[in-house]
């Protein structure tokens, strides 16, 4: 996206056991967005491509190689494609000490279609999310559930290697593992605690360790337990996006949650509370999957003043980011909230500015929001959701500053139909 020239005038813990599980896994193999089938292929999509204008090239913030799934740009090979036809493969799990209770094509439907719906309406139609199931029934584990170890904070060995070649070796006379871009385990609810009391939904994203199958290595492989369900009433409505969370990891995203819960971003990403409100991705990370070109995003990079007109992230078309780099490795973003497509709920339409660091691991609190009214409780009701930061967005008149970099931006003007210009100003 092209500058303008000026006119003449707390919410209980998250998943923080996956986070143990894909820390010890991406130490090694931390790589993402634009792979082919379910081990790494080299990269042809992503963000490389969309951003080849050189002016772009000063926000295309990096990570350092020791970085567990990094922010920074290019996003490394390893992780399942995220444009054009994603096929994931879908089976549905069950145990001898945990035999699934009703269809296995219940348990399916549960999911099924709201997230490709979810990720046509992220991607702008850029992700064409085909979820296949070849086989229709319970898929039955030679083992009992409780022989696999599998707990709040369990490693990739033993317990899911072993229950990954179990899948295979069980699955592998009807299913052709070569067709598939990912892997979505659907475990049978009543494998394990509730996701009330601990949550073990995890992916393993990026595994170059993972067993083979057909010839492919099962790199990209979310496993799904008890839906996740703050305890509001919206768990028919909303318990499904524990699955575009988890798939956003095989996709390259890291948690933009912490030890400390969402509060670091709150309900503006699926990748930080899946649940609730405001569970879109951020305009950065869709960039980073190749949902936005190169002329949708601006790069505020140069000394003086500057201004863009941006438009709601939800509405295909139009400027949708404007980066300001802070560092090498640090930005700061800027796009436009509103209510509309996978943003249900925003009780304060307007500009939210968020700060990106490439330097930071997955679930250690890569991006910050910055709230534009600091200790007000937020303008969102719901139950059990962090409503601290639903009031973030900065509207006209409002400005954000870091002294310490000379930068300052500043919302100008926003129309009925929530577009925004706003003007950045470095010394």
């Amino acid at each position: 996206m092209q500058p303008q020239p000026p006119p003449r005038r707390r919410i209980r813990q998250r998943r923080f056991a996956g986070l143990s599980v894909v820390t010890a896994l991406t130490l090694a193999v931390s790589t993402s967005a634009g792979t082919g089938n379910l081990t790494a292929l080299p990269t042809t999509a992503g963000p490389v491509n969309l951003a080849g204008s050189s002016a772009l090239l000063p926000c295309m913030i990096r990570g350092g190689p020791a970085v567990q799934m990094t922010e920074g740009l290019p996003t490394p090979p390893g992780y399942s494609r995220s444009t054009g036809t994603v096929r994931a493969l879908t089976l549905m799990v069950d145990f001898p000490d945990a035999p699934g209770q009703g269809s296995a094509m219940d348990r399916f439907h549960e999911f099924f279609p709201q997230t490709q719906e979810w990720f046509r309406t992220a991607s702008y139609g850029r992700l064409d999310y085909r979820p296949e199931t070849p086989v229709t029934t319970w898929l039955r584990m030679p083992k009992r559930f409780r022989t696999y170890g599998i707990e709040r904070g369990a490693p990739f060995d033993p317990g899911y290697r072993t229950l990954v070649q179990d899948i295979v070796a069980t699955a592998d006379p009807t299913v052709d593992f070569r067709d598939y871009d990912l892997l979505n385990v659907l475990v049978t609810p009543n494998a394990g605690p509730s996701a009330l009391d601990t949550v073990l939904s995890v992916t393993f994203a990026g595994n170059d360790d993972a067993p083979v199958a057909d010839g492919v290595r099962i790199a990209n492989a979310s496993f799904v337990y008890s839906r996740q369900d703050d305890g509001s009433g919206s768990y028919s409505r909303t318990g499904y996006r524990v699955l575009p969370h988890e798939n956003g990891h095989t996709f390259g995203l890291p948690d933009l949650y912490t030890q400390d819960g969402g509060g670091a971003v709150g309900h503006w990403d699926i990748m930080s509370e899946d649940w609730g409100a405001d569970n879109d991705l951020l305009g950065w990370h869709k960039w980073k999957l190749g949902w936005l070109d190169g002329g949708q995003v601006g790069c505020a990079a140069a000394r003086g003043s500057v201004e863009y007109s941006l438009s709601p992230l939800y509405r295909a078309g139009g400027g949708k980011l404007v980066l300001v780099p802070i560092t090498a490795r640090t930005t700061y973003a800027l796009e436009v909230r509103a209510q509309g497509g996978n943003d249900e709920v925003v009780c304060r339409p307007g500009v939210l500015i968020y700060k990106v660091d490439a330097t930071v691991d997955t679930g250690r609190g890569p991006v910050t929001v910055y709230d534009s009214h600091r200790n007000s409780g937020g303008c969102t009701r719901s139950p059990n959701v962090h409503t601290e930061l639903s009031d973030a967005p900065f509207t006209p008149g409002e400005t954000f500053k870091d002294p310490r970099h000379g930068i300052a931006i500043q919302v100008v003007t926003m129309d009925p139909e929530g577009n925004c210009r706003v003007r950045i100003s470095r010394g």
